[in-house]
């Protein structure tokens, strides 16, 4: 797993705690992410440059980043308020000149999937790829949909998460909700040199549980899996 929060950003192997909580978002650079040049990267929006690195930790952290052949690995990711940072941004570059100074690059991320075409590219990615709507970016439904298609055949590996700016004015309210990103690599077998933090399994009534117990939240996950780490108590 990778994330990107207001706490800090990485590796779920290079950190011994998880938080998703409301704050400011780090200003994520190139160095933070990549060791190789990435030219593109600065281009980004803040959206997709969130989402981007989140699902560049998660591959790093299953021993996926590096791939001599592209692979049939697929994203499903959730978002709250998608791209509408990225589109208000846009859309004051619309406004002056009756539209004539308007930003090209600013317009080809005004989809909230943007940063999926971009990890598929980066990364060797073939598989299916989408985005859905959810009321918080801590839902499980991403999660859910990989184990149902994995079940179903559709894919053997997936990266589930969400992806989150928060709100942003002008509908900021009092009691800002978390915002960041936070990616699971799932596989339904590896076969490869690499550790998992364990076995997660999806029951008849929708609910997810890791090595046993149950999580409500991405939240919860992501802290379950350092607490395996580390033989820790598990989170429910």
């Amino acid at each position: 797993m990778g994330w990107v929060t207001a706490t800090n950003l990485g590796c779920g192997r290079d950190n011994d705690r998880f938080e998703l909580k409301a704050g400011k978002l780090p200003d994520i650079s190139r160095k933070d992410v990549f060791d190789a040049p990435y030219p593109h990267f600065g281009r980004l929006d803040r959206y997709s440059r969130l989402g981007l690195s989140a699902i560049a930790f998660a591959l790093k952290d299953a021993g996926l980043d590096r791939w001599p052949h592209p692979r049939p690995i697929s994203i499903i990711a959730s978002t709250v308020h998608g791209c509408l940072d990225t589109d208000l941004h846009y859309y004051d570059t619309v406004i002056p000149e009756d539209g004539r100074l308007a930003s090209p690059n600013l317009f080809a991320y005004t989809l909230p999937n943007s940063y999926l075409g971009e990890a598929a590219i980066h990364f060797g990615l073939t598989g299916t790829c989408y985005i859905i709507n959810e009321t918080t970016i801590s839902s499980l439904w991403c999660l859910r949909l990989v184990m149902l298609n994995m079940a179903g055949g559709q894919f053997e590996t997936a990266i589930g998460g969400g992806c989150d700016l928060g709100q942003c004015p002008p509908f900021s309210t009092i009691g800002e909700k978390p915002c960041g990103a936070l990616f699971f690599v799932i596989e339904k077998a590896i076969k490869r040199d690499c550790s998992a933090y364990g076995e997660l399994l999806l029951d008849k009534s929708g609910m997810l549980a890791l090595n046993g117990t149950k999580v409500s939240t991405l939240q919860t996950l992501a802290q379950n899996c350092i607490a395996a780490l580390s033989n820790k108590k598990p989170m429910i």
